[in-house]
């Protein structure tokens, strides 16, 4: 392997997310030198999940499949529909095992800073979908960081305005945490949200 190949490496390992050129180096020395299968079966998976994953019709999660298995799913409550930024984040509802609704992913939030706004992550689909006729109610699911929140304001709005039925997932001080080492922003959100 050439120099130049092993900077490629580097150089892509970079593209992950908290990833840096320290880390990306560590990673790509541990896996020539460590754990060259371990290289060959990251490639391959990758090279597959490229060439048979994309976007659901219907949620537009990542699936092999025209319609995902959640909206294929008649078990799921159709009333409910939950808007989550990214696949992740539907991944991570689903772990509750506490949701039994379908779900709504942007693919993004919005984020004026870097020219992304309401139209770039798929609202009028949103729109679409949420007034079919069989959703009662938009479970907002964003984020709490400002572009999260302002997300949530912005397709709020425009679903209540045409009667809809919309929430917010609870913000508040996190189970078996001490007051005095949580943050002020998430005191005072408890607060404002107490019950």
């Amino acid at each position: 392997m050439s120099e130049a190949s092993l900077d490629g490496v580097v150089d892509a390992l970079r593209r992950l997310p908290g990833v840096g050129q320290k880390s990306a180096q560590r990673m790509a020395f541990h896996l020539l030198q460590h754990d060259r299968e371990g290289a060959r079966r990251i490639s391959t998976a990758l090279v597959q999940a490229l060439d048979t994953i994309g976007h659901c019709a219907r949620c537009h999660t990542f699936t092999q499949h025209q319609v995902c298995a959640t909206c294929r799913d008649g078990s799921r409550d159709a009333r409910q529909l939950c808007v989550v930024e990214t696949p992740a984040d539907q991944a991570a509802l689903e772990r509750t095992a506490s949701y039994r609704g379908l779900y709504f992913v942007l693919m993004g939030r919005i984020s004026p800073l870097d020219g992304i706004g309401v139209n770039d992550i798929g609202a009028a689909e949103l729109i679409e979908r949420a007034f079919d006729g069989v959703v009662e109610e938009v479970i907002l699911a964003t984020g709490f960081s400002a572009e999260g929140e302002a997300t949530a304001h912005a397709l709020g709005e425009a679903l209540r305005s045409r009667g809809l039925k919309v929430t917010r997932l609870a913000r508040g001080v996190p189970a078996g945490s001490e007051l005095e080492y949580v943050d002020l922003s998430t005191i005072a959100h408890a607060l404002v949200d107490r019950r």
